[in-house]
């Protein structure tokens, strides 16, 4: 059970890491973000923190917000945790 809570860990951090980085890289603050995009800015700080699981929809919004294919970001997501995952 230890490993699946570790991997579960390992897996919304990083989600996070991703909406974060491509959110910054819009050179978008958080705060702008969530106004725009109508996104809770408190969650959405936690999501991309790692501390806050979030469901696909909310991943699937942000990326139409990022103007990313969610199959892009499916494919970052698989390249970041590596293939031992």
């Amino acid at each position: 059970m230890q490993q699946v809570d570790n991997k579960s860990i390992k897996f919304n951090k990083i989600v996070g890491e991703i909406l974060k980085e491509l959110r910054q890289g819009d050179n978008n603050s958080i705060n702008n973000f969530c106004r725009q995009f109508d996104f809770d800015r408190g969650n959405f700080s936690k999501i991309e923190r790692g501390v806050l699981s979030c469901r696909l929809a909310t991943i699937y919004k942000a990326c139409e917000a990022l103007n990313i294919k969610f199959s892009d970001f499916a494919k970052l997501l698989e390249e970041k945790l590596g293939k031992d995952f």
